[in-house]
């Protein structure tokens, strides 16, 4: 069955940067939209952003100035650019590719931000 890889996860200084990346682990065919979701220990998965196929895109209050979402659709790949990490930034960030005939997910990768 085909899966979602995320990479790109690690530890990092408050106001550092990472980038994440996902792609399917096979083919996957009319992905409209991609999502990066995120859950701390405790909490409920919550929305990080999203991007439509057409490049349209949206953020979490949270996040928004700080993340840059981005796709490319040839390699069916998408990005989040994350800049001036905060400790709250700290998560399991998950990707998310949605398509007529169902999601698809992947297990996430961690991202802790501490000094």
């Amino acid at each position: 069955q085909v899966q979602l890889v995320e990479s790109g996860g690690g530890w990092v200084q408050p106001g550092g940067s990472l980038r994440l990346s996902c792609v399917p682990s096979g083919s996957i065919v009319g992905i409209y939209k991609w999502g990066w979701y995120r859950q701390a220990p405790g909490n409920q998965r919550d929305l990080v952003s999203t991007i439509t196929s057409g490049g349209r895109t949206n953020y979490a209050y949270s996040v928004k100035g700080r993340f840059t979402i981005s796709r490319d659709n040839a390699k069916n790949t998408v990005y989040l650019q994350m800049n001036s990490l905060k400790p709250e930034d700290t998560a399991v960030y998950v990707c998310n590719a949605q398509t007529a005939l169902g999601d698809y997910w992947g297990q996430g990768t961690q991202v802790t931000v501490s000094s």
